[in-house]
């Protein structure tokens, strides 16, 4: 498993996978197409705002996982280390003109990851996805 889905683990998204693969059912649609049709499997929506605000409200430190990548891994209780986060950039793809500059890189990294939950089925509020 990537380091993103452990972030999807820890919030309970679907299987952990880092985007969605509705082509996987495709061989098996086909199979199955005398049988019935296929329908779409719609994604489960989970409630992170919900799941992120009260692990915030339960920390003793005060994280704002709204605006930094570093407060919402450790909220995750996942490692926050400057290591942990050019690994995660790395996986995700962030430019390599970002990856020098630690700001520039957090503040990509923190909108990818939220989109990339929201792509998984998050409800991530849309003012923090652009």
């Amino acid at each position: 498993m990537g380091f993103f889905g452990k972030i999807l683990e820890k919030l309970g998204i679907g299987s952990a996978s880092a985007a969605p693969a509705p082509a996987e059912a495709a061989p098996a649609a086909a199979a199955a197409a005398d049988a019935a049709p296929a329908a779409p499997k719609p994604i489960a929506v989970v409630d992170v705002v919900a799941q992120l605000e009260q692990k915030a409200a339960a920390n003793p430190q005060k994280l704002n996982w709204r605006t930094s990548i570093v407060d919402l891994l450790k909220l995750l209780d996942i490692d926050s280390s400057l290591a942990a986060r050019k690994e995660l950039a790395t996986e995700l793809g962030c430019p390599a003109k970002l990856m020098g500059d630690s700001a520039q890189m957090n503040m990509w990294l923190h909108k990818t990851v939220l989109q990339r939950i929201a792509d998984n089925g998050g409800n991530v509020p849309a003012d923090l996805l652009h």
